[in-house]
């Protein structure tokens, strides 16, 4: 090597995020000392952000194969076949760091990188959705932080032209310092143009496309493996700045090429850039590469070999060419007015090697870099049981007599509860973003999956994301097996069969057993869902030392759902369509109050543990709804989880204005909530008692259930229960009220109500 040596001392091996024994492996690795490219190179392709050290030992154990799964982890995206020779693509990614430190460029960026990671597979992207977490809407950044990340989201989407059909936001104060940010993106292609990023055939060309390299972005990757302090906002130059109208060429470009048989191999230059996709290609393939630097094309002047490598500027790929392909790929991207330079080639040294100008800046060997990175089992301990809650009907008498007295109905609680940030309307939100785009979405942003047709056929995609971090953070098993469980129950609810699941693992620091035991916890939950419920995990990412000043946050592993709709005409939704039809509860209400939102927002409480999951039940209960949903009889349906029972009624009434009139059956009341089937407060087939306050019954999370209306509800109870479903008509839709527990509120008024907070919180 002839590259000039810069002493690499302990402080600069701190910088680059490499802890000391991790330097020692690398001076084992290369005999010698880096030099600063090198070191670079290291300190990237190591950091949490790009190799899972922490998650990669139990992330192995996650179930991932099923006939239907055609690749797994460890490319870009995953890939599921939905028939007719045909295959949905997606996956979900964490843009959270750049997020809160810029959010309108860290949101748009994290969109920009998720669509490179399906489109680089072959397919086009037919939809796009997120999932976000705020702090606490009294905390003075919020507002900025919310309004930023949504118009990073809808500029990036609108402009690229990929409708975003939905997703979820919450707010919680432990997202005070780190907010959260998951983007996930739903392609389709035909199966037999696919494509992966194993590097192959040694003289074949390696090609950069896209935008030019600047120094935005560099040591992105690192930074998102870091917990965040005061000064966070120093970390500014390490967010990438997006161009959507680029990307949008950049898909039609790649996606023209794919149909002319010239590639051999592509990736997608996401984080850590250059360095990511060289390796990560020529590892895959079991080859070297060797890289001309000063041939990347550039937009800034006196780059170095360093910012080179290191730069995240975004929509750049990198591709392997058969040689007799390369002036008609050059054509392709020279029409749509995008960079194309042969920067390389592929060698059979099994490194890779960097020239600068003629000079060798780093020579150094793939394997150990791109598949040996450290992998640590480091130490946990398990969450606590929490202790099992008492009965709050008690105690809503007692301590909050205004709002609950013994004599009163439900309504005020009911008003809260909706127009709460976690259930208020999110349309503020969702108004900023084309999500008709493509004219192939079904089912639009507030129903319990977006529904896409996959265009020119009758089939459709069902997409849902979905995680309780409050159910995490009391049991983090329980409430992985619920975040899967609970995308499962959103896909059945319109129709679809559940195929696949992506994830984004959303922690704090690693290093802390207690954090650690979150992350092992959540992800054993996540396993047993996946597996009993036979809907694997195809895709992933890991986002880690979400912390502040040592505040962690909730622990969110966010999971993006997907199901196939053979017939979309048979799609239904979350909104009562009829009146005068039959409201079928289907599932067992036993009035769990622990960790609800109705103890969290009425009684100020977080506490108690989360609901149980009887995975069993659940696999029972959906077979049951979703055939139910094919046979034609159910109009519409819901499931029913934040908020209970009560909540999804009115859930039900916002679109169309049609009412209820609920009478539950009465069933044996357990002397504590929590503890058995709820005694309904109604009598048998009559009007609400007056007075009747059953705050476990009415609001209540018990899991597996949902609410369905359908002309003939006696004919549904008796097949539920032949089929051993838990099932009960509790009611019928009316004109404009909803009457329940011995309280009357127009719809109108719901429907005002839900929508208020938000549109107010943000002053529009």
């Amino acid at each position: 090597m002839t590259a000039k040596k810069q002493q690499i001392t302990p402080d600069i091996v701190e910088e680059h995020g490499l802890a000391a024994d991790e330097y020692q492996r690398i001076l084992k690795i290369l005999g010698r000392e880096p030099n600063l490219v090198e070191l670079g190179i290291f300190s990237v392709m190591w950091s949490e952000h790009c190799s899972y050290k922490s998650t990669r030992v139990h992330l192995k154990k996650l179930p991932t194969k099923a006939p239907w799964v055609i690749c797994g982890p460890g490319e870009n995206a995953g890939v599921i076949d939905i028939g007719d020779g045909q295959a949905a693509i997606f996956k979900m990614e964490s843009h959270n760091h750049p997020s809160y430190i810029e959010p309108f460029q860290g949101a748009a960026t994290g969109v920009g990188g998720i669509l490179r990671d399906v489109f680089t597979m072959g397919a086009r992207p037919i939809a796009n959705m997120n999932a976000l977490r705020f702090g606490s809407p009294e905390h003075p950044k919020t507002k900025h932080l919310l309004s930023g990340v949504v118009a990073g989201i809808g500029s990036y989407g609108n402009c690229v032209g990929v409708p975003t059909v939905g997703g979820e936001c919450i707010f919680h104060p432990s997202y005070n310092g780190n907010i959260l940010v998951n983007a996930m993106t739903v392609g389709v292609a035909d199966q037999d143009k696919i494509f992966y990023s194993a590097a192959s055939g040694v003289g074949n060309p390696v090609v950069y496309v896209g935008s030019k390299t600047g120094r935005d972005g560099i040591h992105g990757a690192t930074m998102a493996s870091a917990e965040f302090d005061d000064a966070s906002e120093e970390k500014r130059p390490t967010v990438q700045v997006g161009d959507p109208f680029t990307e949008k060429l950049l898909i039609e470009a790649c996606l023209e090429l794919m149909q002319m048989d010239a590639i051999i191999a592509i990736q997608d230059m996401g984080a850590a850039g250059l360095t990511s996709s060289s390796l990560e290609m020529a590892g895959k393939g079991d080859c070297g590469i060797e890289l001309a630097l000063d041939k990347v094309p550039m937009r800034e002047e006196g780059m170095t070999p360093y910012e080179i490598m290191l730069s995240e500027s975004q929509e750049r790929m990198l591709m392997i060419l058969k040689p007799e392909k390369e002036a008609l790929a050059r054509s392709v991207f020279e029409k749509w007015e995008l960079d194309f330079a042969v920067i390389g080639k592929i060698t059979d040294t099994g490194n890779i090697v960097l020239t600068w100008h003629g000079e060798t800046v780093a020579d150094m060997p793939i394997a150990p870099v791109s598949t040996d990175a450290p992998m640590y089992e480091r130490p946990w301990v398990a969450t606590p049981k929490r202790q099992e809650v008492t009965d709050y009907r008690q105690q809503v008498t007692e301590n909050n007599s205004n709002l609950l007295p013994a004599t009163c109905n439900l309504l005020p609680s009911l008003l809260k509860l909706i127009s709460s940030p976690d259930l208020a309307s999110k349309r503020w939100i969702w108004e900023q973003y084309d999500h008709m785009v493509g004219n192939d979405t079904v089912a639009r942003p507030g129903g319990d999956a977006a529904v896409v047709r996959v265009h020119g056929t009758k089939k459709a995609l069902a997409i849902t994301t979905d995680c309780t971090p409050r159910y995490c953070f009391a049991d983090p098993v329980e409430g992985g097996r619920q975040a899967v469980a609970e995308t499962w129950r959103n896909l059945t609810a319109v129709g679809a069969q559940p195929l696949a699941i992506t994830n984004c693992l959303n922690f704090g620091n690693p290093q802390k057993p207690d954090i650690m035991g979150q992350i092992v916890g959540c992800l054993q939950g996540m396993s047993e869902a996946c597996i009993a419920l036979d809907y694997p995990i195809v895709s992933g990412n890991a986002s880690l030392y979400n912390e502040t000043n040592g505040q962690g946050i909730l622990p969110t592993p966010a999971i993006g759902g997907v199901g196939i709709l053979k017939d979309v005409s048979k799609c239904v939704g979350n909104s009562f369509v009829n009146v005068g039809e039959d409201i079928i509860l289907i599932g067992e209400t036993k009035g769990h109050l622990g960790q609800s939102l109705y103890l969290r927002e009425i009684l100020g409480k977080e506490e108690g543990p989360p609901p149980p999951v009887d995975l069993a039940v659940e696999k029972k209960n959906g077979d049951f709804v979703r055939a139910l949903i094919a046979s034609g009889a159910a109009t519409a349906c819901h499931d029913c989880s934040d908020g209970g029972l009560l909540v999804a009624l009115a859930e039900m009434t916002y679109k169309n204005g049609i009412g209820v009139i609920i009478a539950p059956p009465p069933h044996p009341s357990p002397a504590k909530a929590g503890e058995g089937v709820m005694q309904s407060p109604l009598p048998e087939g009559g009007r609400a008692r007056e007075g009747a306050n059953d705050v476990a019954f009415w609001f209540g999370e018990d899991q597996a259930r949902y609410i369905v209306t359908a002309a003939n509800g006696a004919a549904i109870a008796d097949a539920a229960k032949k089929a051993g479903v838990a099932a009960a008509v509790i009611g019928k839709t009316q004109k404009d009220k909803l009457e329940a527990a011995g309280m009357s509120v127009a719809t109108a008024e719901l429907k005002k109500t839900h929508e208020s907070w938000l549109s107010g919180y943000m002053g529009k």
